[in-house]
């Protein structure tokens, strides 16, 4: 009698961009492992570690990790290629049926990703998780809260409120990423806009396990900008709207001021005050419309010029090595990388 082989075991990626995170490396390995151990019997794992070249000893630290579990796979950018681009490049080096991202900082429980796994086999092809509340002041979760359904708002595609990066994309979803040639990437949006069945699940998330956020306030602001342009046209429409307004303002100011010299016989000594207002409020609109559009432009720029996204100065990968690969040295799209 012929034994018949079992057949394969799932294998999910664990995606975790990393920067500036020696404390908490180790203690995100070590949970997320344990949550995996509870369903070994069902899914295989590997890590995708992407780290974008901070000073400390983050890279060491996930150096030790791989020698000691060859389901670790690391890549070290040569910079700081952003938060999204190294997002991104995990998900174009995930192996797996299925790839899960969470933060280093375990401000999203690992837990949670046995909820995603099953409402994936429930047939999501994307399941992400909601956040009903975190530890910030409260003008900060405002902020986000107004960003999200602005965001929602303008663009053409439905997005979900409240949702960040943590989530479970299937491979079918990982291949149409490959195609999307975005150099300045916003995978909520742009995994969002797929369709596909979709599902969110509410949560709270928690404090950083340890380190600061590496996210202040300009940060989040230049991540709301590629939300907001990424997603939509918007802005350009708003731009011509605004040029249209302040056009018909200057002839409706210019009828009121002819009507009122012809016909109520009002004089202008002196009307420097009015036309040093008027001139200044002219340069504020067209630099608010310049500014939008060159940041369309500058887009468009960053589109057409060829570059990787980016570009690996160190790897630790034992899966493709056993694979008969080598590990990439720049990530680009439609593939995994190019060597």
């Amino acid at each position: 009698m012929t034994a018949t082989a079992l057949p394969p075991r799932p294998l999910i990626s664990v995606i975790v961009p990393v920067y500036d995170e020696e404390d908490n490396v180790v203690a995100c390995y070590e949970a997320v492992t344990a949550v995996l151990a509870t369903v070994a019997d069902r899914y295989d794992w590997e890590f995708v570690f992407t780290d974008n070249h901070r000073s400390d000893r983050t890279f060491e630290l996930l150096a030790e990790l791989a020698v000691r579990d060859r389901r670790v796979r690391v890549f070290r950018f040569s910079r700081n290629f952003g938060f999204q681009r190294s997002i991104m490049t995990g998900y174009l080096m995930a192996r797996g049926d299925a790839a899960v991202q969470l933060d280093c900082d375990l401000q999203d429980p690992p837990a949670m990703i046995l909820d995603f796994l099953a409402r994936w086999e429930e047939g999501f092809k994307v399941v992400y998780g909601i956040r009903r509340s975190r530890p910030e002041a409260a003008w900060l979760r405002g902020a986000r809260r107004m960003f999200y359904r602005l965001v929602d708002t303008l663009s053409e595609q439905p997005l979900p409120h409240d949702a960040g990066d943590f989530r479970l994309v299937d491979r079918r979803v990982i291949d149409e990423l490959r195609h999307h040639h975005d150099m300045h990437p916003y995978l909520r949006g742009m995994i969002a806009g797929m369709g596909f069945a979709q599902t969110g699940i509410p949560y709270d998330r928690e404090a950083r396990r340890g380190g600061r956020s590496k996210f202040n306030l300009f940060s989040l602001s230049l991540l709301a900008l590629d939300g907001i342009v990424g997603q939509s046209h918007q802005p350009l429409r708003v731009a011509s709207y605004i040029g249209v307004g302040a056009g018909a303002l200057a002839v409706v100011t210019a009828l009121v001021l002819v009507f009122e010299k012809l016909f109520l016989g009002a004089s202008w000594p002196s009307g420097w005050a009015f036309l040093v207002v008027l001139v200044l409020a002219s340069l504020a609109i067209n630099a608010f419309l310049l500014g939008i559009i060159g940041e369309y432009i500058g887009r468009t720029y960053s589109q057409v010029r060829p570059q990787p996204l980016t570009i690996i100065e160190n790897a630790i990968d034992a899966a493709t090595v056993a694979d008969g690969g080598t590990p990439p040295k720049r990530v680009t799209f439609g593939s995994g990388g190019e060597a």
